[in-house]
């Protein structure tokens, strides 16, 4: 482990499925820190079981770990990205002039911040590794885009955006419910658009993220 590495620093890392769990875990290699939850598939599951998680223990940080869609031009298949903020991008109203985040109705916030000091210090370690790896925004969609128009839409409404997936924002929004600091890290398996299950990689995107794994529990 590294000098920058706390022995006392507790992680609770959600997933969304099985598959993802089994290749952090290969990468983190018992380390006891880590405790890794399969939080389901969606929004509302990850947010629950992310609070479930919480209540029972006390975790120094929150990691949603996955495989995710890259936005073409910013993300390429087989990347990494790491959240410099989560956007819940369908959270909001339609209206007349277009959609309208949950902000712009004074209901709330679609954006949470994440933990910039441990992702600047986790992509500098993935790059000396010679990985590719982005950091910026990951949004959260409750319905994976399948069409060229609505990436074309979700790159509009945030130039910034690199990865799209279903979990963020559920295990941010309970992550901040205690007062928790957080991260997304996304393996890129297939580029965000029309779906073509023929062309993703996600065997090739799963050993990505027990890569990205393994040099987590060196510099977290």
């Amino acid at each position: 482990m590294s000098e920058n590495t706390d022995l006392h620093t507790k992680i609770l890392i959600i997933t969304s499925v099985e598959a993802e769990k089994e290749a952090v875990l290969n990468g983190l290699e018992d380390d006891p820190r880590f405790n890794v939850v399969v939080g389901g598939v969606g929004l509302a599951s990850a947010a629950a079981s992310t609070g479930a998680a919480l209540a029972k223990n006390a975790y120094d940080l929150v990691i949603n770990m996955g495989i995710g869609g890259g936005f073409a031009g910013r993300a390429e298949v087989g990347s990494l990205v790491i959240s410099s903020e989560i956007v819940a991008a369908d959270l909001g109203a339609e209206t007349m002039e277009g959609f309208k985040p949950i902000d712009e109705l004074g209901l709330g916030n679609s954006r949470i911040l994440c933990d910039e000091e441990r992702g600047g210090r986790l992509k500098i370690a993935l790059e000396k590794m010679n990985l590719s790896v982005h950091s910026g925004l990951i949004l959260t969609l409750s319905t994976v885009t399948g069409t060229a128009e609505t990436a074309r839409a979700l790159s509009n409404r945030f130039p910034e955006v690199f990865s799209e997936a279903m979990e963020g924002y559920g295990v941010g929004i309970a992550a901040k419910q205690y007062d928790r600091p957080v991260m997304e890290v996304r393996s890129i398996s297939n580029t965000v658009g029309p779906r073509d299950r023929g062309a993703w990689k996600i065997i090739e995107a799963l050993a990505q993220l027990t890569k990205a794994s393994r040099v987590l529990r060196e510099v977290i």
